[in-house]
């Protein structure tokens, strides 16, 4: 190979060298200009993964302090007297008797390992509860009859305690006034009163329906909601709080007792014309009617927690009542 063959090649390769450089200019223009979809897809990659990775407390956390600012704004709008405290009068009361009724299931849940959610209250900004109650979410199977009782009729105990003790002092701080012969003003709330209410209101005031109208505390009305979110929850359908401890007493018959139950809810509401309780009914059919079996269905409650099964349940009677509430 002569010169001129060197040269030659020396500026070959000093082509190939260009072009190289060139498309490694070329690919790194490519890469800081990307598509623009291509970034907000990235964006939402990135946003996704955060949520993904947020503490596990903080949406429950997020509707637990919802639902005191539903509930304080209800008792300010329906039940008070124009002030941040008389809302508080309605809403301390109902959200301590929620409170305590979850931590019954939550505490109960860690007690036999359960692997659990935390509560999740569900706010309603509207009158005239400011809440539809709270759920907890059980992610694993239950172990045991005594477990899924004990996890049951915990929470429904707890709240109850609180419930009938805020009875008590809202209906001594109530008013009875005659009962008028008048039309109440347009968009007045009606509550029904199950028996629970009117026994405690007979007892501290010689209350009698067909004589007085009773002028309700806020903390009256508080109670009043806590019995019937009680009462609802009591139900032995599906996996309600009832659901859970009729299954422990009754096992291989719940399911049978739970869809003929269902079945004379729905005759009710479309014999009685009772339409508020529609939602209700459409929920507990999606939830699902039948309830799942435990690890150990043929272990025996014992006689303490049959009767103490039975007797919460029984509290249904005197704590429902078919039309809650109406405008006049």
């Amino acid at each position: 190979m002569d010169d001129r063959d060197l040269e030659q090649a020396n500026r070959s390769l000093d082509s190939i060298r260009r072009s190289i450089v060139e498309m490694k200019a070329i690919e790194s223009e490519r890469a800081t200009i990307e598509p623009v979809s291509s970034v907000k897809r990235s964006k939402r990659a990135s946003w996704r993964d955060s949520w993904a990775r947020r503490p596990y407390w903080l949406v429950p956390l997020f509707l637990y302090v919802s639902t005191w600012l539903t509930t304080t704004f209800v008792g300010f709008l329906c039940y008070g007297s124009g002030s941040f405290a008389s809302g508080l009068l309605f809403s301390a009361p109902l959200m301590t008797i929620l409170t305590c009724h979850e931590l019954g299931h939550f505490l109960q849940n860690k007690r036999y390992g359960i692997d659990t959610t935390l509560p999740y209250f569900i706010p309603l900004p509207i009158p005239p509860l400011g809440t539809f109650g709270a759920i907890i979410k059980m992610k694993s199977a239950v172990p045991s009859l005594r477990a899924l009782f004990d996890v049951g009729v915990s929470g429904p105990l707890a709240g109850l305690v609180l419930t009938l003790f805020f009875l008590v002092v809202g209906v001594a701080n109530s008013s009875l006034v005659p009962m008028s012969t008048e039309t109440p003003p347009e968009g007045t709330l009606v509550f029904g009163e199950p028996l629970i209410f009117q026994w405690v209101a007979k007892l501290l005031l010689g209350y009698d329906p067909s004589v007085h109208s009773l002028l309700m505390h806020p903390i009256a009305v508080a109670a009043w909601v806590g019995i019937l979110l009680t009462t609802l929850n009591l139900f032995p359908i599906g996996q309600l709080d009832g659901g859970h401890v009729f299954y422990a007493l009754t096992r291989k018959y719940a399911a049978i007792c739970s869809y003929v139950l269902f079945g004379c809810a729905v005759l009710g509401v479309v014999f009685f014309r009772l339409w508020n309780w529609s939602l209700l009914l459409i929920l507990l059919y999606f939830f699902g009617l039948r309830h799942p079996r435990t690890m150990r269905d043929e272990q025996s409650l014992g006689w303490g927690r049959t009767v103490l099964g039975w007797a919460t349940l029984a509290f249904i009677v005197i704590g429902f009542t078919a039309r809650p509430l109406s405008v006049q």
